[in-house]
């Protein structure tokens, strides 16, 4: 065989290979295809179904936090419990809760910061673990009183476990509703439905679904309430 065949055979040999493997090739796409593409579906699926309901600051969640008179204006709090601002928030909030619990209604959902509040994800999970055992709002007020000082510890959870036992709750039982699924989720659903009403920081206040500045003092709270009152059976 000459030289030149030899070459030939070589370039057919190498040809046939190729052909082989695009063949196998187009093979492995039409199978990653048929078994890809319905388990990624598969996947967004449940990713969608995992992550649960959101609802509108018009609306009040059959989870929601809410207290004073359902009847009345709703003001619906996004907050932080490391935000600065949001204890601020709270703080008003309790100067002008005599005046307005009568005529509204407060409604606590969680948008922790976490990327500039470390604790931020922890507390709200202490709280709706001390919401299991009828105790929210009552967790909520001591996160936001004791803010400037647990806010500096490297390690928060022992201070927490503190708070659940001064309001005589079972801290075991605590511990293990936080690993819970459904209450992980309860946040991360609070927080994806505040960016999708336009929460873009912390507190965020709506008065009747309608999204406000936060008020700076009681007095402008208690007149922001008594605005809204006409507007309150209208939702």
């Amino acid at each position: 065989m000459s030289k030149r065949d030899e070459q030939r055979r070589i370039r057919e040999q190498k040809q046939q290979a190729a052909e082989v493997q695009a063949k196998r090739n187009k093979n492995l796409v039409k199978w990653s295809l048929y078994i890809g593409v319905p388990l990624l579906l598969a996947i967004i699926i449940y990713a969608l179904i995992a992550q649960g309901r959101t609802y509108s600051p018009a609306v009040i969640a059959p989870d929601d936090h809410v207290r004073g008179d359902p009847e009345g204006v709703t003001l619906m709090v996004y907050a932080d419990f490391q935000c600065p601002a949001c204890a601020t928030e709270h703080r008003i909030m309790a100067q002008a809760w005599n005046n307005i619990s009568s005529k509204a209604q407060q409604v606590f959902r969680h948008y922790p910061l976490t990327n500039v509040h470390p604790h931020a994800w922890t507390a709200a999970l202490y709280s709706e673990a001390a919401g299991r055992q009828g105790k929210f709002w009552e967790m909520h007020d001591l996160l936001f009183v004791n803010q400037a000082y647990w806010s500096t510890l490297a390690d928060v959870d022992e201070e927490f476990d503190a708070y659940l036992q001064d309001l005589d709750l079972d801290i075991e039982q605590a511990q293990e509703d936080m690993r819970s699924d459904a209450l992980i989720q309860k946040i991360r659903n609070d927080q994806r439905g505040g960016t999708r009403a336009g929460v873009r920081s912390t507190p965020a206040l709506f008065v009747n679904g309608r999204l406000v500045p936060v008020p700076r003092n009681a007095t402008e709270l208690v007149n922001l309430v008594n605005q809204a009152l006409p507007a309150a059976g209208e939702l």
